[in-house]
């Protein structure tokens, strides 16, 4: 295994699942591409550990697998690893953001509710704060101290949107990432219908989505802060993949109905025009 061949099998894997972030990726340079995909791919393998149908202590292993792999990166010969660890000689990439990201997808095993916007916001730093700090090491870091508390503040963002549009499909899972108390203060008892949708006779639910989905909107305002401090290329990156979820959740805002059946998503061409659009207000030439 070359490392030519490691980040090709990365890329492949990104281009395959980042269903969203590819969008993104490929507006950046062919060097900060294959270092990005080789990041997704390695995030994307320990969250589909946690989403995997497979027994808890065999999940649980696999992930303490990846965390020994990760203390002694150089040694692996696991072509994901081995992209991710060229791209760390390469790149001021923060390793400790995968150890993050495996606390919370162990979150995620030991059935953790939470109580409070506060307990969620660890969680979401855990599973998508992280991403934003990880995605920040390869765009670099501009001349503002505070930028990577803006790349989590983004995640964040991102992750929020998540929640919202997977409350029926989390449920299923035994999964339920809202606050316990503020579903409680609006009234709202997670169920599902005899059509297998979310249930909201007094649409209660649907005032819930339209509140947290505001809430969600003043993350977006504080991470896409991040944008202007990159350079014009990982700029458009960050603002295609940050703007296809913006999307997303702008339209759950308007009819928060719209996730109670199914999963929503943007058409392709629609996510192909907000990738267009990061392009051309970054100024890039195509």
């Amino acid at each position: 295994m070359t490392i030519d061949q490691a980040y090709a099998q990365a890329e492949a894997i990104t281009r395959t699942e980042a269903r969203n972030f590819y969008y993104g990726i490929r507006l950046l340079p062919p060097a900060k591409r294959k270092g990005l995909c080789a990041l997704y791919a390695l995030a994307r393998r320990i969250d589909d550990i946690g989403d995997d149908e497979a027994p808890l202590a065999e999940k649980t292993s696999a992930l303490a697998d990846v965390r020994k792999q990760l203390s002694d990166i150089d040694a692996t010969t696991d072509p994901v690893m081995v992209a991710v660890a060229d791209t760390a000689r390469r790149y001021p990439v923060p390793l400790e953001a995968f150890e993050e990201l495996i606390d919370g997808v162990e979150m995620d095993l030991s059935g953790a509710t939470y109580d409070t916007f506060d307990d969620l916001r660890v969680y979401c730093r855990c599973v998508a704060g992280s991403i934003g700090r990880l995605c920040l090491s390869i765009f670099g870091t501009g001349t503002d101290p505070r930028a990577p508390l803006y790349a989590d503040q983004l995640g964040i963002a991102l992750q929020q949107t998540n929640i919202l549009r997977d409350i029926r499909e989390d449920l299923l899972l035994g999964r339920v990432y809202l606050p316990t108390a503020e579903l409680a203060e609006h009234g709202v008892r997670l169920e599902l219908d005899d059509q297998g949708a979310l249930d909201d006779p007094d649409a209660r639910l649907a005032s819930y989505i339209e509140f947290a989905a505001g809430r969600a909107e003043h993350w977006y305002t504080l991470g896409l802060r991040l944008v202007p401090e990159l350079d014009h290329r990982s700029s458009a990156c960050c603002a295609a993949m940050a703007g296809i979820y913006h999307h997303l959740l702008i339209r759950i805002r308007r009819n928060p109905t719209q996730v109670y059946g199914q999963r929503l998503s943007l058409p392709a061409t629609e996510k192909g025009r907000v990738a267009l659009s990061a392009l051309g207000r970054a100024v890039l030439p195509v």
